[in-house]
């Protein structure tokens, strides 16, 4: 089995033909049969059975492909990262953020260490969590803030803290001004939620599932990340859960008060990367201010 061949596979299974195969890797028909058939000898099974004039994958054809697929995919982040290295100066501070905290406390602490460092150059990109550390695992990115716990290998936790969810709500909604934390299992079923859609979920707030099958269940609207949730609250009339953070800048705008939850649900925040030997003087002066801002939340 090598690479040539399992090139040919990959592309006949992409293109579902030995005559788009052949088109896609630039050789003739009878190479990539004969290349396939070279890689069905090595494998011990078959990978495709004819059915009228075309080809179609068998079974193991097909999971074996889910691998085969996967180490290439592998390959092309290489690429990416090829072109990251080829494209970014070597001095440059690159930092990937959650949303959450990209309109105050990142660029409060970029802010800092400017006038520190006026040299320092860095490189801001917002992402959701997945991709932060995947870009991290990479060495795209120096440091990530992350929104949730990132215990994965070839990724280093510099700090992690938590803290408890709020419910947004509306000024001059009949929540607004009630004393004590709220409960989620006993709101009204005909008050509407804003939901959370995409990476984020209700399962990943350690919800109870029950809840947060209610919440989906009063919801029309839904966002892709918490900060846009809080800024939807306002306009709306509908509630949301969402972090702290996003809750603050929400409230500080006007037009909605938070207020705490009965139920135990924690917002992880943590700043990674890929090894402190890794960083900088000036990306070690970054992390520590933003472990600092962390801190202070």
């Amino acid at each position: 089995m090598n690479l040539r061949q399992l090139e040919a596979f990959r592309a006949t299974m992409r293109t579902g033909s030995i005559t788009g195969a052949a088109k896609l890797m630039n050789i003739s028909q009878p190479s990539v049969s004969r290349l396939f058939g070279d890689l069905e000898r090595s494998l011990g099974f078959a990978l495709f059975v004819r059915s009228g004039r075309g080809l179609v994958s068998t079974v193991e054809a097909r999971r074996f492909f889910q691998g085969v697929e996967g180490m290439f995919l592998g390959g092309d982040r290489l690429g990416d990262l090829a072109e990251t290295i080829r494209t970014t100066p070597g001095d440059v501070i690159s930092l990937g953020v959650i949303p959450a905290l990209s309109t105050v406390e990142v660029p409060e602490a970029v802010a800092e260490l400017s006038c520190v460092r006026p040299d320092a150059e860095i490189m801001l990109s917002v992402r959701n969590t997945p991709a932060i550390i995947d870009a991290v695992q990479m060495q795209q990115l120096d440091l990530g803030l992350v929104g949730r716990h990132a215990h994965h290998e070839g990724v280093e936790t510099l700090y992690q803290t938590s803290l408890p969810y709020v419910c947004l709500i509306p000024e001059s909604h009949d929540l607004d001004g009630g004393q004590g934390p709220i409960d989620l299992s006993a709101i009204d079923e005909e008050q509407a939620f804003i939901a959370l859609a995409g990476v984020y979920t209700y399962e990943m707030m350690e919800m109870d599932p029950a809840i947060a099958a209610k919440l989906r269940a009063q919801s029309r609207i839904a966002a892709a990340n918490m900060p846009v949730a809080a800024a939807l609250v306002r306009e709306t009339g509908a509630l949301a859960i969402v972090d702290p953070v996003s809750a603050g800048i929400a409230c500080g705008r006007g037009g909605v008060v938070s207020r705490p939850i009965v139920q135990n649900m924690r917002y992880h925040l943590g700043l990674i990367t890929r090894g402190r030997e890794s960083l900088s003087m000036d990306g070690h002066h970054l992390a520590e201010l933003l472990m600092a801002r962390l801190a202070r939340l």
